[in-house]
Order: C-alpha cells, then structure tokens, then sequence
C-alpha cells in the first residue's frame, strides 16, 4: 500500500479535531470567562531510506540523510488565558478579575476547582456560591435583611444590615494562581481543576502575589475572537479537502498499476 494513503489519513484526523476545537470556541463565544483554545500539531515518526553521512558511489559522503515523513497528529490544545471584554452588569455579586488569577471553589467531594466565572449568588442561607451552588471560598455569608453590599478591588466584602449605618465586613476573597496556569483540566461548568502540568494553587488577595484585583459589577466575557475563529475554519475545511484529495490522486495510481496487469 501508497505510504501516501496513511499519511494523508493522518492529515484528515488531524483537521476534524481541529475543527471540533473551533467549534467549541465558536459555540463558548458568550461563556463568562471563557478562554480560547488553539490546535498544535506535530509530524510524526520518518522512514529513512539513507541516513546522513551514506557513502554513496566512489565513497562520497551524502550531505542530507534521504527520509520519507508518514504524516501528522494532534498534540495538543494550547489555552489562550488572554483577559475578556469587561461586561457592566450592575449586579454587585457579579465579579470579574482584571488580571491573573481564578476565583476556588469547594465541590461536592470536598475538593477544590477554579473559575474566571464570577457571576456569583447567594443559596438559602445566605452563602455566596456560583450558579451551580458550589461555595465560593474563602466562604462568604451575607446576612439576611443586608440593605446594601460590595466587593472592593481587594477582595474585601462589607455589607450594611437593616438598623445599622455602619458597614459590616464579612470576609475577603482570595484569587488563586498557578505557575501554568494553561496546565490547567477544564471540567465543564465554567471550571478547572489543577493537575500536574499547572503546579499547585496559590492563593493570594487580589492585586498581591501577582493576581489582578476584582471588578464588582461586572463579568468577564469569553475571549474567542469570532473573525480569528472563522479563518481557522476555513483554514481548517482547505486542509481537509487537500489531504482527502491526496487519498483520491493516491488511489488513483492503484488503479493504474492494477491495470496493467491486464
């Protein structure tokens, strides 16, 4: 069989996961804090035919080995951790981080996960959780009958309780940072999870350590760039097609030489 059929199978492979890869930016195009991801691909193992330095006729040395490459693969999504567009919502809960740095989270098995998602809420006892009911930690209560709230750049939260002018300070977020932070698993839900490959968290008040600060009021939107994405498709659709050609000219000479046996 033509090495030319493996390699450009190879080829295709490759491009159908990067196209899932544009599709799921373009379909996170309005997640809050969603960050971009982009393909890498390497070339895989060559048949040397002649390695560098052969003798060749009258023991003359071969200046450039003779090798034949087998095709490409996936290998790896590249996470773009660029800050989103700043979206006003007035809603003092909601919470977006200039800067570096994840808001942790406490999930159900007592672990902890990591989210640019700020667009917090409260449960029935007054905890500030996210959407999905996961607490937010350090974990913040807010009284009930608190007549007013906010969030300072710093992390620090104070409200003001019904029958009492001076404010209240119930605790400061912290933000969470990671040596890599493009080492990162994602979950789903808006969030991560640490791992080898991004080191450990460290978890630091906002504007120190290196993390950015809060902005309350606002969301972080999603940093998928509609037009990049759209080239990428198209990039991504002509590779396909050149590589399923390939197959097509390759089967082609098959036939040919099948044919003259006859």
């Amino acid at each position: 069989m033509m090495r030319s059929l493996n390699t450009a199978a190879s080829g295709m492979i490759a491009q159908q996961i990067n196209l899932d890869t544009i599709s799921n930016n373009l379909a996170n195009v309005n997640t809050t804090g969603f960050k971009a991801q982009r393909s890498q691909f390497q070339d895989i193992v060559y048949q040397t035919l002649q390695a560098s330095g052969a003798q060749g006729a009258n023991s003359i040395t071969t200046p450039s080995p003779v090798q034949v490459g087998l095709g490409t693969r996936f290998s790896t999504n590249l996470q773009d951790m660029a800050q989103g567009a700043m979206i006003a919502t007035g809603n003092p809960l909601d919470l977006a981080i200039q800067g570096s740095g994840f808001f942790k989270v406490q999930m159900p098995d007592g672990g902890y996960a990591y989210t640019r998602d700020g667009s917090f809420q409260t449960d029935a006892n007054g905890v500030v959780v996210t959407s999905d009911g996961y607490h937010v930690m350090p974990e913040i209560t807010i009284p009930s009958g608190a007549t007013s709230l906010s969030v300072n750049a710093n992390g620090v939260v104070t409200c003001v309780e019904s029958g009492n002018s001076t404010p209240t300070q119930l605790g400061t977020l912290t933000l969470s940072t990671f040596t890599n932070p493009s080492g990162l698993t994602r979950l789903g839900q808006n969030l991560y999870q640490a791992g080898a490959g991004s080191g450990d968290a460290t978890d630091n008040n906002p504007g120190a350590g290196g993390s950015g600060t809060i902005a309350a009021g606002f969301t972080e939107g999603s940093n998928v760039q509609i037009v990049s994405e759209m080239v990428n498709m198209i990039t991504a659709q002509r590779a396909y097609e050149i590589n399923s050609k390939a197959i097509t000219t390759s089967d082609e000479m098959l036939q040919t030489v099948n044919q003259l046996k006859q």
